[in-house]
């Protein structure tokens, strides 16, 4: 097996519990690995720290997968996937629809698999997965018997590894599409084959549970609704009224049908308008709501978007801020790896401060327990939620 030695003081970041080696830590490569093999990681002074994928193409060099003396083989593969499996069934009993596989958090860097009842959803992001694609999925296949394993690697960030986007059916035969899954007791349609991302946004499901203390008989404001899941969470747990914006004509007919899916179609009103404008007009015309949700995309995607994600991220706050009632809740939220949320609290009370409304801090929360970080990853924890009682 090839092996790398890191430059000196290079391996702390990997004591520490990263997984990633820049191409910039290392000083030496002795073998000749082809791209995706696996090679071992050693510190300047020989100390063995792990094995990994290797890509020379990449600014990220290597992957770390594990840091036992042991073959990255079925097994290997196996063994991950049923921990990961264990952890949600610890932790989310009983449901039906979650991340299977989370990359890092899972301590498989580049694999993503969603699970959509009895349909898997896999993306391989990286080199040294896209190359072991076919031992992934037979793997998938044994352990969950699912009804079909479809593919969604069309994602930017596969160009950082040299790959092109890649879609379509690996095992099975899928149902047709949208399919309905269950959240919470509610049903939402997914589309895995065209949807955003995988098809839903998992990542928000207990957060949208946080929903129910602040709703019950509130009129309710859902800004970047996409399909409708706080919306419809929001009537669930007892709102009288809901009024949901998003830009995507097709987001929102969506959104109608899970309304009227789960019977709530008298109750909720869903616009298709820019949401910086409509938030303006809606203060102008004195509209006030119990409760304010905001979900928008991820405005900083990368280092240099932080300035103008910044700004974007306060105006929607400071103009959510302004809509509320006295006692009203703001439910504000970030997907952002790039808003650190330090810098996310510090923006929202800054908006808080140009509306002139005190902020009481409700709870502070993140991405659901299906998107486990990682210690010693800061990239595996991204979502910022933040619920707040503007006085």
């Amino acid at each position: 097996m090839a092996r790398t030695t890191l430059k000196r003081n290079h391996e702390q970041r990997i004591v520490s519990g990263h997984l990633w080696v820049y191409l910039g830590n290392v000083a030496e490569v002795e073998g000749e690995p082809s791209p995706g093999d696996i090679v071992d990681v050693c510190a300047a002074n020989g100390e063995w720290l792990g094995r990994g994928y290797y890509n020379p193409h990449s600014q990220i060099v290597i992957r770390l997968l594990s840091r036992s003396d042991e073959p990255i083989d079925d097994a290997f593969f196996a063994e991950r996937i049923r921990r990961a499996r264990e952890w949600r069934a610890r932790f989310m009993p009983g449901a039906t629809s979650y991340r299977l596989v989370y990359s890092e958090g899972d301590r498989l860097p580049g694999l993503i698999v969603d699970k959509y009842e009895d349909v898997l959803v896999v993306q391989f992001l990286t080199l040294g997965m896209d190359v072991r694609r076919e031992q992934i999925v037979r793997v998938l296949a044994e352990l969950e018997r699912p009804r079909a394993i479809y593919e969604r690697s069309d994602v930017p960030s596969r160009k950082y590894e040299g790959l092109e986007p890649r879609t379509g059916l690996l095992w099975g035969e899928l149902p047709p599409q949208p399919m309905v899954i269950r959240e919470n007791g509610l049903a939402f349609e997914v589309d895995v084959a065209t949807g955003q991302k995988t098809g839903y946004f998992l990542d928000q499901k207990e957060n949208r549970q946080a929903l129910a203390p602040l709703v019950d008989g509130a009129r309710v404001l859902d800004v970047f609704c996409h399909n409708g899941p706080f919306s419809i969470h929001a009537l669930h747990y007892g709102a009288r009224a809901v009024l949901g914006v998003d830009s995507s004509a097709q987001a929102l007919e969506t959104a109608r049908r899970n309304a009227a899916r789960n019977g709530f179609a008298d109750a909720v009103r869903f616009v298709e308008a820019n949401a910086f404008d409509f938030l303006r007009e809606l203060e102008r015309s004195g509209e006030r709501f119990d409760v304010v949700i905001l979900d928008p995309p991820a405005f900083a995607k990368s280092k240099a978007h932080f300035a103008a994600a910044r700004r974007g991220y306060k105006e929607i706050n400071l103009r959510g801020i302004k809509l509320l009632r006295p006692g009203g809740f703001l439910v504000t939220c970030s997907c952002s790896h790039h808003m650190p949320a330090d810098a996310f609290y510090d923006l929202v009370l800054e908006a808080a401060s140009d509306a002139r409304r005190p902020l009481r801090l409700v709870e502070w929360r993140g991405q659901a327990k299906d998107h486990p970080v990682l210690a010693g990853v800061p990239e595996t924890s991204y979502l910022k939620c933040l619920i707040c009682e503007a006085l």
